[in-house]
């Protein structure tokens, strides 16, 4: 298990942006599967849907690419390196995550190459499927030049 000190050694989110809480199996460069806990005073309630709380889908999708991340940056070869979002494809939401819900992240990278990462994102509220997608990461420096 990683912690959310060793979460944030690897990826570069603080919060309100760092979508995990915990990371319950990493496999570097194949999979990782993560935990976020949603609670009824996260800051994305006070404006979106005020009074019937929804998690946005779009921050739903950044928990499953903070989750590929994971998995990404773990590898050695990724020392130094970040891994940015750089494609959402098919995503597909199929149920409301609201204040008390788990969303139960997995992310598997299905290709590697070079500059260029593909992979499956689903997250899941006891063991429901609640969303899906394909992710395209591309790797780059840590630095802005």
């Amino acid at each position: 298990m990683i912690g959310i000190e060793e979460i944030k050694k690897i990826l570069p989110h603080r919060e309100p942006f760092l979508m995990l809480d915990k990371v319950v199996e990493n496999i570097p460069g194949e999979s990782t599967k993560a935990i976020k806990a949603v609670s009824g005073n996260e800051w994305f309630f006070m404006g979106h849907f005020e009074k019937t709380k929804v998690m946005p889908g779009v921050l739903i999708v950044e928990a499953m690419a903070q989750a590929g991340g994971i998995a990404l940056m773990t590898l050695d070869a990724m020392k130094g390196k970040l891994a940015f979002l750089a494609r959402i494809k098919a995503a597909k939401f199929s149920r409301k995550v609201v204040p008390g819900d788990v969303l139960e992240l997995e992310t598997k990278i299905t290709d590697l190459r070079e500059m260029i990462g593909t992979g499956e994102g689903v997250a899941k509220v006891n063991g429901k499927t609640v969303a899906k997608c394909e992710l395209v990461f591309a790797i780059g420096d840590e630095t802005n030049e």
